[in-house]
């Protein structure tokens, strides 16, 4: 008796007919967002009662970011060859019984261990939500849509996480903060199961994994992410040095590898295809801006102009605004200037946001709203642009791994924002900008010059690579 074979799943025509696909995609995404912002609030609730130290704490966060980071492409690369959607599973499991032995830590060591393994469950889950997403549909409309109902959902979470930490641990012990991912896994496993169909053998990618690509990408993300983490807790000792010239020979040799090997992890050719280069450009160009203007906006209101925390999570609020309430413009939008127009305008809006709080951000606070309202619109639209552009740009059975690059480009962007914002305010400001070290007159304008030069820095490079988008974009136009 012969098999009766199976009817391939039709594509939704709508958003509400995905509607639970979309509902366990949106909590894989939430999971990342809600967890970061609420691990930041009980840091110190944390290192009191685990008697951490500054760099054990540093750590507790340090170690799911490594591990998220430099697993990506890795995750990318198995879940094109055995199944996204299986990755996936396997990942959410892996996060709700990490969550759940948050009950059982009791040490500073065990907290960073179990992060660690959380960050193992990220770079298997996040990436490929993005992909899963985009291989739901067979439109550019509705994937647009779908990315940008996937990415509301992380945003809400990366804005109330603050309030609701706050508010769990004036009634409940931290634990519960990192238990909470246990149910955000449940309701992301049965919407993905249910609402997804497994991966067809015709769409996955047969070639074998290429261990030796696998180990030097790992080593190579994993130290660029580390190097910065250094540079703050050691200055750049020879210790951090070390690690810096060692990323940058992981990077040389993965880089040979590549270009060697019969099956590589990572297909430069592909890489280099225009509509790839220029989603990874945008996105990494509007990464390091978004991360540099977090970092320098939260310095310039506490300790330039005095605000305590409480009033400048208050002054953060436009961005969480236009954040939260643009989402139903962007698929307008995009289709009214087209992908390409929209993925250049908004990664443009995003640095000329960061240039304007780097011109004119110390002239008052006004000032820094306009910043953040234009960083916040341009980041709403560019970050479901340049990760569809990108997978666009691959082939159907690469989709994981252009979603985990994808991924893997904002990671690094946001760690050398931050590094290169630290590296000159610790260079043109004497002393310790977190000591209790007394705010003299020229102390003060140390910092606003300090300030100043960081956003002129970051708002050139990322012009660069956000040029380095829109002629790679426009080559791609011309060439189709």
């Amino acid at each position: 008796m012969s098999a009766v074979p199976t009817r391939p799943r039709l594509a939704p025509g709508s958003l509400r007919e995905a509607w639970l696909a979309l509902a366990g995609l949106s909590a894989v995404f939430l999971f990342e967002m809600l967890d970061n912002s609420l691990l930041n609030v009980a840091l110190p609730t944390i290192g009191r009662e685990l008697h951490a130290t500054t760099t054990g704490l540093q750590w507790v966060t340090g170690a799911y970011s490594v591990v998220f980071g430099g697993l990506m492409l890795l995750f990318g690369a198995v879940a094109d060859r055995v199944g996204r959607r299986r990755v996936m599973l396997v990942g959410l499991v892996l996060l709700a019984v990490a969550s759940l032995a948050t009950v059982f830590v009791t040490t500073t060591p065990e907290l960073i261990a179990l992060r660690a393994v959380m960050g193992v469950a990220a770079a298997m889950t996040t990436p490929g939500s993005m992909a899963l997403a985009f291989r739901l549909f067979d439109t550019e409309d509705l994937r647009v849509r779908a990315l940008t109902v996937i990415s509301t959902a992380g945003l809400v979470g990366l804005a109330i996480g603050p309030t609701i930490g706050g508010l769990v641990l004036a009634v409940a012990p931290w634990q519960v903060l990192l238990l909470a991912n246990a149910p955000i896994a449940l309701v992301a496993f049965v919407g993905i199961r249910t609402g997804i169909g497994a991966d067809t053998a015709e769409g996955l990618h047969r070639a074998p994994i290429d261990v030796a690509g696998a180990v030097l990408g790992t080593a190579t993300i994993a130290g660029a992410l580390v190097t910065p983490t250094l540079a703050v807790d050691l200055g750049w000792s020879w210790q951090t040095w070390a690690v810096a010239a060692m990323t940058v020979a992981a990077a040389v040799a993965f880089v040979l590898c590549e270009r060697s090997a019969r099956h590589p992890l990572l297909d430069l050719a592909l890489v280099a295809r225009p509509l790839v280069t220029s989603g990874l450009a945008f996105k990494a160009g509007a990464g390091l801006a978004v991360a540099g203007l977090s970092y320098l906006v939260t310095l310039q209101l506490q300790f330039g102009w005095g605000w305590s925390p409480a009033a400048a999570a208050v002054g953060m609020l436009p961005q969480v605004v236009v954040l939260l309430a643009s989402g139903r413009f962007v698929g307008p939008f995009v289709q009214w200037v087209g992908l390409r127009r929209a993925a250049a305008s908004s990664a443009a809006a995003v640095v000329l946001g960061l240039g304007v709080f780097a011109v004119a951000g110390h002239l008052g606070y006004g000032w820094v709203a306009v910043a953040l309202v234009l960083v916040a619109a341009g980041m709403r639209v560019v970050g479901v642009v340049a990760g569809n552009d990108v997978l666009r740009g691959l082939p159907a059975d690469r989709t994981s791994m252009g979603a985990a690059l994808v991924d893997t480009a904002s990671e690094l962007a946001t760690g050398v924002g931050i590094a290169a914002s630290g590296a000159v305010l610790a260079a043109m400001v004497s002393g310790s900008i977190a000591t209790t070290t007394a705010w003299t007159t020229a102390r003060l304008a140390q910092f606003e010059s300090g300030v100043q030069v960081a956003g002129v820095v970051l708002t050139l490079v990322a012009a660069a690579l956000v040029t380095v988008g829109i002629v790679r974009s426009r080559q791609g136009q011309d060439a189709s």
